[in-house]
């Protein structure tokens, strides 16, 4: 007998891209709430969660924010999770020494030719440990020589990463060497791990169209649009540390826009880093806080397209 019943149509995957986190743990534990509030329990239990990096630094909780993230996998096991490497992360982890080595075998000292007329306004680290340390660690756990920071209108928090409140949420002064000791070895490998770019396929949005599935890539500040794309991702996926500055991890104009060759696909490019939230075509920047206690930490929920934050009141 002829099945007359057309097959159910597959309910789409969520998938929720969260903005920097900066260690503020109050923030990330009240937008997780909301999350859970607004989206179905049986499409949250299952959705993919990728985290846009910079999860250290500038708020005071770094230590309980990667307790918090190590405990996922256990705590939603349905759940998919991706932690991508902000440039704060990665600065964390050169400080730490858990960078994979340089692919070519050469030192990581290399990385500070470029940038030696820095060194003494950033005020590089030159404590234990400093001799083969990436460039981005020295300039991590440094003294900044000029305290003001013009640009965001506040001082800096220690060094140019405002690192301090990291170092003082494992109990020890900014600049210390003993922060190598005293973070939990699992805090190392969870660093360590960090992933630079991920890729993900068919990913469902909302448009005016109605829903389409798009290609998705997810880095932290965002890929150059003047350059190869597919030789991007594979740096990238390669973790090459003999790079002094990965600029898909902090460049701010040269990676705002999407690769021409994106442009006419649909590929969507997500990032946080800019401080900013902007969701313009095939483009989501997904940083409202930047870090700033007075600022939200927000995320964006696929397919819809919604926007949510720590600060929005839901009640389940």
């Amino acid at each position: 007998m002829e099945d007359n019943n057309p097959p159910t149509p597959t309910k789409p995957r969520v998938v929720i891209c969260v903005g920097d986190i900066h260690g503020h743990i109050e923030k990330l534990q009240n937008l997780w709430s909301n999350l859970e509030s607004c989206i179905e329990p049986s499409d949250f239990e299952t959705a993919l969660i990728i985290f846009l990096g910079d999860y250290c630094d500038r708020g005071p909780n770094t230590s309980k924010v990667l307790d918090f993230f190590i405990a996922l996998p256990s705590k939603y096991p349905k759940q998919s999770h991706v932690f991508l490497c902000g440039n704060h992360d990665f600065a964390f982890g050169a400080f730490l020494g858990v960078l994979p080595s340089p692919p070519d075998g050469t030192e990581f000292c290399q990385t500070w030719k470029e940038y030696e007329m820095n060194e003494e306004r950033e005020g590089w680290y030159k404590g234990e440990g400093f001799e083969n340390m990436h460039l981005q660690g020295r300039r991590w756990a440094g003294n900044h020589s000029v305290k003001f920071d013009a640009v965001k209108g506040i001082d800096y928090k220690g060094s140019i990463y405002d690192a301090a409140p990291t170092f003082e949420s494992y109990g020890v002064p900014h600049g210390s060497a003993d922060l190598m000791k005293v973070v939990p070895d699992e805090h190392k490998k969870f660093l360590a791990n960090l992933v630079w770019v991920h890729e993900e396929d068919d990913v469902p949005i909302k448009t005016e169209e109605g829903i389409k599935t798009c290609k998705l890539i997810a880095v932290h500040a965002g890929l150059e649009k003047d350059k190869a794309v597919e030789e991007q991702i594979k740096t990238l996926k390669a973790k090459d540390t003999r790079i002094p500055k990965v600029t898909a991890l902090s460049g701010r104009k040269d990676v705002w826009e999407i690769p021409q060759e994106l442009s006419k696909t649909p590929t969507i490019i997500a990032s946080g880093h800019h401080a900013k939230l902007h969701i313009e075509g095939q483009r989501l920047v997904i940083d409202e806080g930047g870090g700033f206690e007075d600022k939200p930490v927000a995320a964006i929920v696929l397919p819809s397209m919604e926007v949510v934050r720590d600060t929005d009141h839901l009640v389940k």
